[in-house]
């Protein structure tokens, strides 16, 4: 450690310079681009030039604002820590105890011994630039203290003007929104009892007018599963913040002597255009111990397929041409378990239904590993049925306030957890399928939101509780079944966040197979997560969701941007489409070494009408794009579409991929195999002409390094 107590952590291009001087709580200094190694004059005088200014009518001492912003500090804005002690202590004062640095992380502990208070934050620097902290609060006391919310704040400079969030619904997720960062707070609050599917997903405070691949950016995001809080502040002082938290229901921080409550991890990331930012949080899921290894395989999921018609002998013809397609997982998605017929009862009777499977699920598991595809299984282990076994015998494990039942969403209650007994009764049902049938693969779903979340037997709020027990049961069973690989599914895509992804291997993306609506899920979801974790399939010509009819062409180069699978009656598919649909598999096995290591990069510069993403590979060797037409153009023809990412000194030869089924239309410069060679900052720069598209089309272009 510094003997000046200012530390500086640099990693992935970024520095984090942090002021533990004393005697309050670490304050920032620096969060942004890397300033290369300081000489501790250096840090004293960037601590000097930070110094508060006297406005002439505030306080006499204007403390800079630390990561838990503190009101006896004279923040007055969110304040870090909400609490009390049956109405006293309800401002503390924390004083630094000790400040240690292992590498980049550093640990920091300071007390309140007047409010009884310790307070452990936990600060790091990733090695791929990411900033993550959180807080543990220990009451020291000999009466319970309750905390009502502590919120972890991240500084960002004046010149942050802007900000980007995400909104969203069920099959539309995550929707941008635009605003100006004025005076006051922008809070992104959510109740619903799990991440949501309007949840903003990263909140992003930029320089006016950032894009994709310009702009200074600083973005948060809370990694945590349930109830949760993303926030942006300016104050009049002039500091402005963005930080976030878990969301606390009355009384569900109420920690007893000795007791400690732990915040979420809060995640920043600095960069110059969000492709930057992004890129930061791929890095490091990527570098998880726990981060899938072997290749994503290419599943077919049987939902919108056969929905509840359960047939042996049909699941059998779709499981063979789901071989015959290359499909490498085949996932037997709702219906299976005891009195399933519909979505009106069964939830929570986790037995093979024997009306359905007289031999149990033995027949199907067997023919599917006979083609050499894996076997995948559908649960909702968080939910029960009113019209159920288990609801029925202990009606008292429904997520409820006292004897007020909840109004139901799509005929269910949620099943709490938080009661250990029935936490032991979902773990022994999973535990005991998990080990009687060679089951590689969970599509655990979670269709609704919580209201009135609370536990019956205690009378208290339950989300809390119910978070953390989920975390639980999937741990337990990754370790007792090693090589279980689980989905987050929710509603679609609403459970995404680094909570529920440090245990689970893929999240899907939206209930919306409609290759259109994809587009914009797809693109903005990769702002926190990269390709390989979220599910993408190529659903039916004909939507479920929207009505839309659409090519298999689009469908697909729309699916090969993720976790590519399959949710359509392929059985029942003509000929030629399971031939057409066999090639784009193909051709997604070819570059899924490539989609799945690479870098994701966008642009946002053209067309409103045209979208442009790809992937680039690491050392810049080689990329893929596609270019989309989502609507009819107001001209004839996009004209040149810029294709960034690229290393700008090399030269690259850029070509029209081959693709299955009916020939897209092609630009003067790829007829019959024809190319155009450029360097990456003329690529970047100027791009290249485009033919005229069909609406609901998407061109793929290989580029790959030739010098």
């Amino acid at each position: 450690m510094s003997n000046i107590e200012i530390l500086q952590l640099r990693a992935g291009a970024v520095s984090l310079v942090l002021d533990c001087s004393g005697p309050g709580l670490p304050s920032v200094l620096h969060w942004g681009a890397d300033l290369g190694e300081l000489t501790e004059s250096a840090l004293l005088e960037l601590r000097r030039g930070a110094g508060a200014v006297q406005d002439g009518n505030g306080l006499d001492e204007n403390r800079p604002i630390a990561i838990v912003p503190e009101y006896s500090a004279g923040w007055f804005g969110i304040p870090g820590l909400s609490g009390h002690r049956d109405g006293h202590d309800f401002s503390a004062s924390f004083q630094l105890t000790s400040v240690a640095q292992t590498g980049n992380t550093v640990q920091v502990d300071a007390a309140d011994t007047e409010a009884g208070l310790d307070l452990k934050l936990t600060i790091e620097l990733t090695d791929s630039g990411l900033l993550r902290a959180k807080a543990d609060l220990t009451n020291t006391a000999a009466t319970p203290y309750t905390v009502d919310g502590l919120l972890l704040a991240l500084p960002v400079p004046t010149e942050a003007t802007e900000l980007l969030d995400l909104t969203g619904r069920h099959i539309g997720e995550r929707h941008p929104q635009r605003h100006e960062f004025t005076q006051g707070a922008h809070i992104r609050d959510n109740r619903r009892g799990r991440t949501g599917a309007d949840a903003t997903l990263l909140l992003f405070a930029g320089t006016p007018g950032f894009g994709f691949n310009d702009g200074e950016i600083w973005a948060v995001h809370t990694a945590w599963s349930g109830n949760h809080r993303s926030y942006a502040e300016r104050g009049m002082s002039g500091y402005a913040v963005i930080g976030g938290g878990e969301l606390l229901l009355p009384g569900e921080g109420r920690v007893q002597p000795q007791g400690t409550y732990s915040t979420p991890w809060i995640y920043g990331s600095y960069g110059v255009g969000l492709d930057q930012v992004s890129h930061r949080f791929h890095d490091y899921l990527r570098a998880r111990a726990n981060h899938p290894k072997t290749e994503r395989p290419v599943v077919l999921n049987t939902w919108e397929a056969v929905y509840f018609d359960l047939d042996l002998d049909k699941l059998k013809a779709l499981a063979d041409a789901a071989a015959e397609v290359g499909a490498e997982r085949f996932v037997l998605d709702d219906g299976w378990f005891r009195g399933r017929r519909d979505d009106h009862a069964g939830l929570g009777d986790w037995y093979v239904d024997e009306g359905i499977w007289p031999k149990g699920l033995h027949p199907l598991v067997d023919h599917v590993k006979g083609l050499g595809l894996q076997f995948g299984l559908w649960v909702e282990p968080e939910m029960v049925n009113p019209d159920s076994d288990l609801a029925r015998e202990h009606p008292d494990w429904i997520l409820a306030t006292g004897d007020r039942l909840p109004p139901t969403a799509r005929h269910q209650q949620g099943l709490n957890l938080g009661i250990p007994a029935a936490y032991d009764y979902i773990l022994e049902r999973l535990d005991s399928i998990l080990s009687e049938y060679d089951i590689a693969y969970l599509k655990w779903d979670h269709n609704r939101d919580f209201v009135d979340g609370g536990n019956q037997l205690t009378g208290t709020a339950g989300i809390h509780e119910q978070t953390l027990a989920v975390y639980r049961l999937i741990d337990e069973l990754k370790r007792r079944h090693p090589g279980l690989e689980i989905e987050s599914c929710s509603s679609g895509g609403a459970r995404v966040d680094l909570g529920i992804l440090e245990r689970t291997d893929r999240i899907w993306g939206s209930d919306s197979n409609d290759a259109l609506e994809r587009q914009t899920i797809q693109r903005y979801t990769q702002l926190l997560l990269p390709p390989e974790l979220i599910g993408c399939h190529v659903g039916p010509p004909r939507a479920h969701t929207t009505g839309r009819t659409q090519t298999l062409s689009f469908r697909a180069t729309t699916a090969l941007f993720g976790h590519f699978g399959i949710e359509w009656d392929i059985a029942s598919a003509s000929p030629e489409e399971r031939e057409e649909l066999k090639g784009w598999v193909a051709l997604h096995k070819q570059l899924r070494p490539l989609l799945h290591t690479g870098r994701v990069v966008r642009s946002d510069r053209g067309p409103e009408d045209v979208l442009v993403h790809g992937v680039v590979a690491q050392d810049g060797g080689r990329g893929v794009f596609s270019v989309v037409q989502v609507k009819q153009s107001v001209t004839s023809a996009v004209g040149r579409v810029r294709l960034p990412g690229l290393d700008p000194q090399r030269t690259y030869r850029v070509s029209k991929v081959a693709t299955p089924g009916p020939e897209s239309r092609s630009a003067a410069w790829s007829v019959d195999g024809g190319s155009v060679e450029l360097n990456g900052a003329a690529l970047a720069s100027v791009g290249v002409l485009m033919p005229v598209q069909w609406p609901e089309s998407a061109i793929l272009l290989e580029v790959t390094a030739i010098g």
